[in-house]
């Protein structure tokens, strides 16, 4: 994996990670979302 496909990787990990904690419970319970899955969420979101 090149530098470029981590970093790229990395940007969108972090603002997964950003926008999902930035909810509300409620909010993300509507989408179908812990706040114990944001991680793994925003993994899975950066490796698509």
């Amino acid at each position: 994996m090149s530098i470029t496909t981590k970093l790229r990787y990395w940007r969108t990990y972090r603002r997964t990670v950003t926008e999902l904690q930035g909810m509300t419970d409620r909010q993300l319970s509507d989408l179908g979302i812990g706040r114990s899955e944001i991680n793994r969420i925003a993994r899975q979101a950066a490796a698509a």
